[in-house]
């Protein structure tokens, strides 16, 4: 076991932990960040970020990370690849576990994101990130003016998506297993109501369409009930049943919801429990989950491990 005490370990490279990297390098806090199997996060399958500040023209979602990393690397942030499978917070410095490796630490800031529920269907992976499958109409919709879309789901989400789209596409098909939405009856009503809004009840989607031609042509779906199958003519498919925090590791140690994410403690975003322990991003975020709100998780996260180590002579 390393006897090396890092004063703050941030794990996760999305916007919320390069942003509380930079927030700490330049507190000269030397911090050190955890690379799990997706480097820079959700965003780096994403080909263009319209809706992030300072960047009129847009920016690739990869770039935009790696213009991150290398901002917080400036500051003295240095990057390590570790997969945490458990922590434990019971003693100080803070264990945390990676298969045969255990990291000390004076402070935690957790920036794990979580992961979009997929279908699984085929050519959802394969047309996934700027092809036409998305998880998120406010980061894509607007690259649908005029078109056709399918959104699958039937709770809040997926109407609050379909609504959104409304107001770019030309028309968006509802594609929902059962025959009324789980959503609740407000919103279910504003979107079943909606002139743009087609329900698609009691059918599932059997494969996206389009693989071949390297863009959204289509969805296929197959009706429950009858069994008939056929294609909706659609060139965005939007995903919308709902995401997995990725905080299995640390649910142990700390509190966390019915769907399994972080709750921080009471008048702060970001607080946990556990005295220097914070969170930020995606893994404790369920209603906004965008790439400037993480960020800004991430700034707090930061400046309440500065203070917290500073106050504690740590």
């Amino acid at each position: 076991m390393s006897t090396t005490v890092e004063n703050v370990v941030i794990v996760g490279t999305g916007c919320s932990g390069l942003t509380a990297a930079i927030y700490a390098g330049r507190a000269n806090l030397n911090p050190l960040v955890l690379e799990g199997p997706l480097p820079g996060g959700q965003l780096t399958t994403t080909s263009e970020v319209e809706n992030f500040p300072g960047f009129p023209q847009g920016v690739d979602g990869f770039q935009l990370m790696q213009n991150l990393r290398e901002q917080a690397t400036k500051f003295g942030t240095r990057f390590e690849q570790a997969l945490v499978t458990s922590v434990d917070f019971t003693s100080f410095p803070r264990k945390l576990i990676a298969g045969d490796r255990t990291i000390l630490a004076k402070s935690v800031i957790i920036s794990t994101g979580a992961s979009p529920r997929m279908t699984g269907v085929p050519g959802e992976k394969e047309l996934y990130g700027g092809k036409g499958v998305t998880t998120c109409a406010t980061c894509d919709g607007a690259f649908y003016r005029k078109m056709d879309v399918a959104v699958i789901g039937g709770g809040d989400s997926a109407a609050e998506e379909a609504l959104f789209l409304t107001r770019f596409a030309s028309k968006v098909y509802l594609v929902h297993r059962r025959d009324t939405l789980r959503a609740s009856k407000i919103m279910a009503d504003r979107a079943t109501s909606h002139e743009k809004i087609v329900p698609v009840w009691d059918s599932v989607p059997t494969a996206v369409v389009g693989v071949e031609q390297g863009a959204v042509s289509g969805l296929a779906i197959k009706n429950v009930k009858t069994g008939a199958e056929s294609v909706l003519p659609v060139k965005g498919v939007f995903v919308a049943i709902g995401h997995l925090p990725n905080t299995a590791p640390f649910a142990s140690a700390l509190d966390v919801d019915e769907n399994g994410y972080f709750v921080p403690t009471a008048g702060s975003q970001v607080k946990t429990k556990v005295p220097g322990v914070y969170v930020a991003g995606d893994c404790a975020d369920h209603v906004y989950r965008q790439a400037i709100t993480a960020a800004g998780m991430g700034c707090q996260a930061a400046i309440e491990a500065e203070r917290w180590l500073a106050e504690h002579g740590a």
